[in-house]
C-alpha cells in the first residue's frame, strides 16, 4: 500500500467518522429524512456536474448501473435513512460504533455465505470485534440508550452490508464521479417519497444547523464518498476496508469534542476492543505476499 493510499484511507476515516457528529446535529433541528434527502439532491447534483466537468459520461456499464442503483438504496436510503432517523434518540459515537461492525459482518457473511477461508487472526478478530460492540450495548442499554434506535442503526449496517457485499467488484470502468452522484440521486428520490410517509416536516435555521448541513453534504456525503471509490479501485474493497477500523477511535473522539459526549471506562474499553476486532479481521483477510522466486 502506497503513501497516497494510506493518507486517501486515514482521510477517509477521518470524514466518515464525523458524518455521525454532524448528522445529529442536523436532526435535533429537522426532519430527518427530508434533511437528508435536500443533503442527497445537492450532493448528487454537484457529483454529477463535477463529473460532467471531468469529461465522465454518463454512460455506465451494467455492473455501474446495479452498483449505483444498489448503494442508491442500500447505503443512501435505508443505512444513512435508518441512522438519520436514529440519531433523533441515539448518541453520535454510539451510531458510529454500531456502524463500524459493517466490516465485521462482511466478513462473517463472506465465510459463512460465500465460502471465503478466513485465518485463525480473523476468527479471533470476530470475536473481538462483536465482544467489544456487546460491552458497549450492554453499557449503554443499561444506561438508558433508546433500545428503537440502536434497532434501527442495526437494520441500517445490515443494509450496508449486503449493499457491500453485492458490489464488491462493480467499481471498474472509470466514471467514479458520475457514480457517486448518481447513487445519490438515487437516494435522494427515494427519500423525498418516504419523507412525507413518515414524518412531518419540520426545521428550524440556525448558523449551527446550517454548518452542519453544508459539512455532511459536501465532506461526508460527497467528498469521502469519492476518495472511498477512488480507494477501491486504487488498492481492492479488501486492503480499503482496512481503515475501518479507525471509525470507532475517530467517531466517538469527535462526538466527545464536539458534542461532549461522555465515555465511560468500559465504553473507552470497548472502542479499543472493537477497533482490535475490526484490525485482526482485515489483517487476516489480506492477500498472502506472493513469494518471491529464487534462483538456483
Amino acid at each position: 500500500m502506497d503513501t497516497r493510499a494510506i493518507f486517501m484511507g486515514l482521510a477517509f476515516a477521518f470524514m466518515w467518522s464525523s458524518a455521525f457528529t454532524s448528522a445529529r446535529i442536523i436532526v435535533a433541528d429537522a426532519s430527518p429524512l427530508f434533511s437528508l434527502a435536500l443533503r442527497f439532491l445537492i450532493s448528487g447534483l454537484l457529483g454529477v456536474i463535477i463529473a460532467l466537468l471531468m469529461g465522465q459520461s454518463l454512460r455506465l456499464t451494467r455492473p455501474q448501473w446495479i452498483a449505483t442503483l444498489l448503494f442508491g438504496l442500500c447505503q443512501n436510503a435505508l443505512y444513512l435513512g435508518l441512522n438519520f432517523i436514529a440519531m433523533q434518540t441515539v448518541e453520535a459515537g454510539l451510531a458510529t460504533i454500531i456502524a463500524s461492525v459493517m466490516p465485521l459482518l462482511v466478513a462473517l457473511a463472506s465465510w459463512l455465505i460465500l465460502g471465503e477461508r478466513l485465518r485463525p487472526l480473523g476468527f479471533l478478530g470476530l470475536i473481538l470485534g462483536f465482544a467489544g460492540v456487546g460491552l458497549i450495548m450492554s453499557t449503554r442499554i443499561g444506561a438508558g440508550a433508546d433500545l428503537h434506535g440502536v434497532i434501527l442503526c442495526g437494520f441500517g449496517v445490515l443494509a450496508l452490508t449486503f449493499a457491500t457485499l453485492a458490489v464488491r467488484k462493480a467499481t471498474s470502468g472509470g466514471n467514479f464521479m458520475m457514480i457517486v452522484g448518481l447513487q445519490m440521486l438515487v437516494g435522494a428520490a427515494l427519500l423525498f417519497i418516504a419523507a412525507p410517509l413518515t414524518e412531518e416536516f419540520h426545521i428550524t435555521l440556525s448558523p449551527r444547523w446550517i454548518a452542519a448541513f453544508a459539512y455532511t453534504t459536501l465532506v461526508p456525503g460527497l467528498a469521502a464518498t469519492y476518495v472511498w471509490v477512488l480507494l477501491l479501485h486504487r488498492i481492492g474493497a479488501t486492503r480499503a476496508a482496512t481503515f475501518h477500523f479507525l471509525n470507532p477511535v475517530f467517531g466517538v473522539a469527535i462526538a466527545a469534542a464536539l458534542l461532549g459526549e461522555r465515555l465511560g471506562s468500559l465504553d473507552l474499553v470497548g472502542v479499543l476492543i472493537v477497533t482490535a476486532g475490526i484490525l485482526a479481521v482485515q489483517l487476516a483477510r489480506q492477500p498472502a505476499p506472493a513469494a518471491v522466486p529464487t534462483k538456483d
